[in-house]
């Protein structure tokens, strides 16, 4: 029976034969029993080098893992997981540099419900929902943490929203980064109201912000613009970046209303005034461009009370300071190193929080200013990547886990008595 639903898997998830899609990925995967069920399930949505290229895990671990990507009867889910686990062992040499502190903070995670979404850039909106863009599902979910009663709202097929925020009236408003689109979710009834883009050349928008106008601003990485969407007119305007090939990634907007910007794709970040559009950018460190693998930057960017630009140094392994009135640039490396590629950061009361995305499992740190200490947990369900943090309206954290297909909330130590509850990771379906 088992070799019976072996071939049917094969058969209908194979539309192109195993040795051209194994070559077409790059690597040859190891010998084995399971080998076939693997190129089969993981390989159509996966490089098999990310497979070769991951730490490896238990089989417990491989299991919790797909069992949160693709639903497979038991006997077929068991041989990949007996594959995975033989020939992709546990290593240790990424495990993160922790460090010890006082802080006291509690880990809820939740799953997603449909698999594979690889959901990402959670938010929690005035009410206490916690809303997520599911990337590879073409959906926009909303999460209850008193319950743990989850919606998710349908989007047009191929949009990918790459990330999300909230209007002033509730509404959800998304990034269409693979059909070049923003567009906005009404919270009751998932009804949907799409804006293209006005350029074709502008394909990939990335991540949004409402300003204080009530202005949308939001980057296009690849396309290196900035846009602006006026919602009460539907009016976008977008702009090229000064620096060629920037990557604009992150983006902010400080006490008096000047808007912030990561470049990913070069070692600076820009200032943009949104009335004159006149745009400033400051140079960062960079005393070794080869540092850099694949314009690695500034992938993100956080502003504490006192109008201090706080950024990650993916590439380098740093996290920066930099003062806009003087121009003055200070750096701390991250507890786990040079390659540790810090991805995600949020302040909250003035202390900075993010996460070394290289790790496993991926690392949560805290880091004081006026201390200059750090401190840093492992994530619970750490396999995978903290591609945007937030905080909420009561100073806590929400964070999420794309390979694991769930969201996340950090009860920071003020909040331990708080009645939320979730199931912990390990004993997540």
């Amino acid at each position: 029976m088992y070799h019976v639903l072996k071939r049917l898997l094969i058969a209908t998830l194979l539309t192109v034969s195993i040795p051209a899609l194994a070559k077409a990925q790059g690597m040859e995967l190891p010998d084995g029993e399971g080998k076939e069920l693997v190129q089969a399930s993981c390989v159509r949505c996966h490089e098999t080098t990310l497979i070769a290229g991951s730490t490896g895990y238990t089989h417990e671990q491989w299991g919790n893992l797909i069992s949160k990507m693709i639903d497979l009867p038991d006997p077929l889910a068991s041989g990949i997981t007996q594959y995975l686990g033989t020939n992709f062992p546990q290593k240790n040499n990424r495990h993160p540099t922790l460090i010890a502190g006082d802080t006291k903070i509690t880990f809820m995670e939740w799953a997603v419900p449909t698999l594979g979404q690889r959901p990402r850039d959670p938010l929690m909106t005035p009410d206490g929902m916690i809303w997520w863009a599911g990337m590879f599902g073409d959906i926009v979910g909303r999460l209850n943490p008193e319950t743990g009663e989850m919606k998710e709202c349908p989007l047009e097929t191929g949009t990918y929203p790459h990330s999300i925020i909230n209007d002033v009236s509730g509404n959800i408003w998304y990034t269409g980064n693979h059909n070049g689109t923003v567009g906005m979710v009404n919270p009751d009834t998932c009804e949907l109201t799409v804006y293209p883009m006005p350029d074709p050349a502008a394909r990939d928008p990335h991540t949004p912000i409402f300003t204080r106008s009530g202005d949308l601003w939001f980057t296009l990485q690849n396309s290196h613009m900035i846009g602006r969407l006026v919602p009460d007119t539907g009016d976008i305007r977008l702009v090229p970046t000064p620096t060629e090939g920037a990557r604009p990634y992150g983006i902010e907007e400080d006490s008096k209303g000047m808007i912030w910007i990561a470049y990913r794709g070069a070692p600076k970040i820009a200032r943009v005034d949104p009335d004159s559009w006149e745009i400033q950018e400051f140079d960062t460190p960079n005393p070794d461009p080869a540092s850099h693998p694949g314009n690695h930057y500034i992938r993100r960017l956080s502003i504490s009370s006192d109008d201090m630009i706080w950024y990650v140094d993916s590439g380098r392994g740093y996290i920066g300071r930099l003062n806009p009135e003087t121009g003055e640039i200070k750096e701390w490396m991250t507890p786990s190193g040079p390659t540790s590629h810090p991805y995600a950061i949020e302040t909250i009361n003035d202390i900075v929080w993010f996460n070394e995305s290289h790790q496993r499992p991926d690392a949560l740190v805290r880091f004081d200013p006026k201390t200059e200490e750090f401190q840093s947990w492992a994530i619970p369900s750490g396999i995978g990547v903290i591609r945007n943090m937030r905080g909420t309206p009561n100073g806590d954290l929400v964070i999420h886990q794309s390979s694991t297909n769930t969201v996340g909330l950090v009860l920071i130590a003020s909040h331990q008595e708080s009645t939320i509850g979730a199931v912990p990771f390990s004993a997540l379906p």
